[in-house]
């Protein structure tokens, strides 16, 4: 199946060798990227055979703004225009009125797997409308493992999921590097690349972030001495938060997680040192070195 990649970055990148491992015919857009076949969304529809599919796997805001009001113009009625990134559940809303304003079909895919997505598949989470998604189903399909896709309802839904995803992961992460903190402090030397390796065998608290933990340990020492404490945060967080709020909704464990967040932006602490490599470790995100951190955030 043809498909229009735009966005060749982390997730991009991933997704497209792995649609072309599958036997799909990808072209891809990106200007910041040699290795593309289109030198514009112009000419990146030209490639493609209609009725079309661009798939935007670009940063969440102003150019996925921008981008999409760009494909709007250039599309043909019936093409189809999905939005890989982490949009607000919102914005993906309005963005199908618009889009169905001129007969071309939006959908809002929640994608999880970072990194790692290549080797083992990246988790779908697909809003929109039954016939384009059906359509585009043997994309979905081979991007995800076995299991990892489902069409979870109407506009909308899939970024309204991965929203509520990505604050989980906030509570999970913040909760791992709290007791890893805990046994920091404690008076016994503990090692927590070993305490980390036996959790993942047997333990009730096993999970994929926590060989995550492990893998960074092995690869930054038990201390994560070359790691600033420092933790980002990408919207999801706050954006879920909003939603429990306005769904009269506690959700106190991934607020506390969020406003954990705010304060490594001033404290120094081992915790955040831990989420911050945890992020690293599943999605790519850059972390502060530690020289960095002495000289106060990134302005940008």
């Amino acid at each position: 199946m043809q498909l229009g990649m735009i966005g060749l970055g982390r997730m991009g990148h991933g997704m497209t060798e792995r649609l072309r491992e599958h036997g799909h015919d990808v072209k891809t857009y990106d200007p910041a990227v040699e290795e593309r076949t289109a030198g514009s969304l112009a000419e990146l529809k030209e490639q493609l055979n209609a009725p079309r599919a661009f798939w935007m796997m670009i940063p969440a805001g102003e150019i996925t703004e921008t981008t999409f009001h760009q494909l709007l113009e250039i599309a043909d009625e019936g093409d189809t225009i999905v939005d890989g990134g982490n949009s607000n559940f919102r914005d993906s809303k309005r963005r199908d009125v618009e889009a169905k304003h001129k007969g071309i079909h939006f959908i809002d895919a929640g994608v999880s797997g970072g990194i790692w997505g290549l080797e083992i598949g990246f988790c779908l989470m697909v809003g929109g409308d039954d016939e384009p998604v059906q359509r585009l189903e043997p994309i979905f399909t081979s991007l995800a493992p076995e299991a990892g896709y489902a069409h979870v309802g109407p506009s909308g839904s899939g970024h309204f999921v991965k929203m509520v995803h990505n604050g989980i992961e906030y509570g999970l992460m913040q909760s791992y590097a709290e007791g890893f903190e805990i046994m920091e402090h404690s008076e016994y030397d503990i090692d927590a690349h070993q305490i980390s390796g036996i959790w993942r065998n047997g333990s009730v608290v096993r999970s994929w972030l926590l060989e995550l933990l492990h893998s960074a340990f092995e690869s930054h020492g038990s201390k994560l001495e070359d790691i600033a404490p420092y933790v980002e945060d990408s919207g999801e967080g706050r954006w879920t938060i909003n939603e429990a709020i306005n769904e009269n909704v506690p959700a106190p464990v991934i607020a506390a997680s969020l406003f954990a967040r705010f304060a490594s932006r001033d404290e120094i602490k081992f915790s955040a040192k831990v989420a911050a490599a945890l992020r690293n470790q599943f999605g790519g995100h850059a972390v502060k070195a530690v020289e960095r951190a002495k000289a106060g955030p990134d302005p940008r």
